[in-house]
């Protein structure tokens, strides 16, 4: 029984470091099935035996453990299987930290001495008894002393919150977000009053990546005529993080229906085309990773929008799978120079993947989690620098910078640095800045928007600017963000969704069940 005590033995040490959540009656199950059978002299048998325990043993440890869902891991497969060799070498010690794998084997030395002396298995089969009933005692304790003054409550658009049931604050969560719809007037004929709106989508940034990589002061930041504090971008990947974004002009959709036929009126291009602009995209990267470039040419809403190259800009790494990545600054400056050729007001939806966990500097031997300090401040400098080469031009811009989501460059105790299967709050809560470029009036300070948004609010605001130029003289640039639309701080991905509660957040696993988190 060696093997199958350092099995469970290994469960509860993960148990303990809160990596691993054991189902305890299929454990007991298991272990008194193990104990049972023990005693098989013949070879064959006992072979056969260790081959049916590792069939339940290893697929009921995945299940427990925080790790992605199994059909994720299989419906992902043919992406993760394009990850560099160099990648592979970086993740392989967030799942297994070097210093666990020296526990482990300290561990494994002082069992094979104790091993000697004493039947560890009669304390293991002990344990797997005693644990789960003095951590249920323990729970029915907390919440007896917590519910007189600690009720279970979810985040709501008002400034207080009411104890509620999960399930129906996401029902009525989704019906209002369902009801819920941007309308843009059309810009001004006045060119003098006319304006380029120009997307930046980043991905994997966050508030939080911000203060790990110590980055919260760069001057970017300060430069924004309006700032979203508290915004939501409630997907935490890629390819549903841009769907959001251009289907910003209506509520929040469930992540089910991201995949599906939108109404017209909320794509955000297809608004500003309306409106007068004449659409446009460009990528810092190639786009074929998860069929991101067909993603987003199905979610603009406008037929054959043109596609602008980064050929003409410098390399400036390299991805996770090998791919090249253009410089941010090189990549905008060339559609820039490209985009004189288009009369009239454009807008553009730029996406850059400079921050993406995995990535690679030329001759540089740091980690993508050690390098990110130094790529996150490239990158607002790059920006920085395209803003003012648009001011120089002389033509007047509405910058809109917002996050696809965070990097997650602490992790968690569910899940490792760089994974972000779990949309939690500090994944989700990004940085989102409007800056008018051009403005010849008096900036102002900075309006904060820290009330809990998400792209509504942002495409409410592009609306009001597209309505009523602010390039006008006498205007107040606080005006445009009264009023604007609230969201509360809920993130969805294939199979999770999380909530902002007065406590922490809270989870809804995929198998239904609403977890607390702090």
């Amino acid at each position: 029984m060696t093997f199958w005590n350092l099995y469970f033995i290994s469960k509860l040490a993960l148990f303990s470091t809160g990596h691993l959540k054991p189902l305890w009656l299929a454990n007991m199950a298991f272990a008194l099935a193990l104990a049972m059978s023990a005693p098989l002299r013949v070879r064959s048998w006992r072979a056969v035996r260790l081959i049916a325990g590792l069939a339940v043993g290893l697929p009921l440890m995945y299940r427990e453990a925080n790790v992605p869902p199994f059909g994720r891991i299989v419906e992902e497969f043919g992406n993760l299987s394009t990850f560099s060799f160099g990648y592979w070498l970086e993740l392989l010690p967030r799942f297994l930290p070097p210093m666990l794998v020296g526990i482990a084997l300290c561990g494994l030395v002082v069992y094979l001495i104790v091993n000697r002396w004493l039947r560890v298995a009669t304390f293991v089969m002990l344990a797997l008894f005693v644990l789960p009933a003095w951590q249920g005692a323990s729970e029915v304790l907390a919440r007896i002393h917590a519910a007189p003054t600690q009720p279970s409550v979810v985040a709501t658009n008002g400034p207080s919150a009411q104890p509620l049931d999960y399930n129906a604050t996401l029902a009525a969560f989704r019906a209002k977000e369902s009801q819920r719809q941007v309308s843009f007037g059309h810009l001004s004929s006045n060119a003098s009053e006319q304006f380029d709106v120009i997307v930046l989508h980043i991905c994997s940034l966050s508030w939080d990546d911000l203060d790990v990589a110590k980055a919260r002061n760069h001057p970017f930041l300060s430069h924004f005529d309006y700032l979203f504090t508290n915004f939501s971008t409630a997907a935490s990947y890629s390819g549903p993080a841009a769907i959001r974004v251009l289907r910003a002009s209506c509520g929040q959709e469930a992540h089910a229906d991201l995949y599906k036929d939108a109404p017209a009126q909320c794509h955000l291009m297809a608004d500003l085309a309306q409106a007068g602009y004449t659409p446009q995209v460009t990528f810092n990267h190639d786009g074929h990773f998860d069929n991101f470039t067909q993603l987003v040419k199905d979610n603009l809403g406008v037929p054959n929008v043109p596609f602008v190259s980064n050929a003409a800009a410098p390399v400036a790494m390299h991805a996770f799978d090998g791919s090249p990545i253009a410089d941010d600054y090189g990549t905008l400056a060339n559609w820039y120079a490209q985009r004189a050729q288009t009369p009239g007001p454009v807008a553009l939806y730029y996406n850059t993947i400079s921050l993406h966990d995995g990535n690679r500097l030329p001759n540089n031997k740091l980690s993508s989690l050690e390098s990110y300090p130094l790529r996150v401040n490239k990158l607002m400098s790059d920006f920085d620098k395209f803003a003012d080469l648009i001011a120089q031009s002389g033509r007047r811009a509405v910058i809109v910078f917002v996050p696809e989501h965070g990097a997650a460059l602490r992790g968690d105790n569910n899940q490792v640095a760089g994974l972000r299967e779990i949309p939690t709050p500090s994944v989700i809560h990004g940085p989102v800045g409007v800056r008018l470029v051009g403005f010849s009036g008096n900036h102002g300070p900075t309006t904060v928007i820290d009330q809990p948004t998400g792209h509504l609010a942002v495409a409410q605001l592009l609306a009001n600017l597209v309505s009523d130029s602010p390039f006008k003289p006498g205007v107040t640039l606080s005006q445009y963000a009264s009023k604007l639309p609230e969201t509360p701080m809920i993130g969805e991905n294939e199979e999770t969704v999380t909530m902002k509660t007065a406590t922490g957040y809270v989870v809804k696993t995929p198998d239904g069940v609403w977890v607390e988190q702090k």
